[in-house]
């Protein structure tokens, strides 16, 4: 059992794992699993967004104009909201454009309005 390969070991347990899931008939409960991971995951990463934003970015937002914070933080709403709309629907096609198009003006009105911002500091 030592001389085996780690790659052909790991490829056995897990089609040890996934033998298991299709005789004891637990696709739901998998499903299930993958549903409260992916809502941790976005939960974590909001989380971890708050925490930037409360050691870092809020005394810096505090000293901008009132209409440059609110861009920013409208612009960094609508790429939660986006980014929540992505983990939780999957969506392909043109959706999947209009998920990136969002992204990418979110980004780009955040990070402009922030540079702005430093450059006139």
């Amino acid at each position: 059992m030592r001389n085996i390969n780690p790659f052909v070991r790991n490829l056995a347990i897990l089609a040890f794992v996934a033998l298991a899931v299709v005789l004891l008939n637990l696709e739901i409960a998998l499903a299930t699993v993958g549903v409260l991971i992916r809502l941790a995951f976005f939960i974590a990463i909001a989380v971890v967004a708050y925490f930037f934003w409360r050691d870092i970015g809020r005394r810096e937002i505090d000293t901008w104009s009132t209409r440059s914070g609110r861009v920013f933080y409208a612009a960094v709403g609508l790429g939660v909201v986006d980014l929540g709309w992505w983990i939780f629907s999957h969506p392909s096609g043109r959706d999947a454009l209009v998920f990136f198009v969002v992204a990418a003006i979110c980004i780009y009105v955040a990070v402009r309005t922030w540079h702005d911002q430093r450059s006139l500091a």
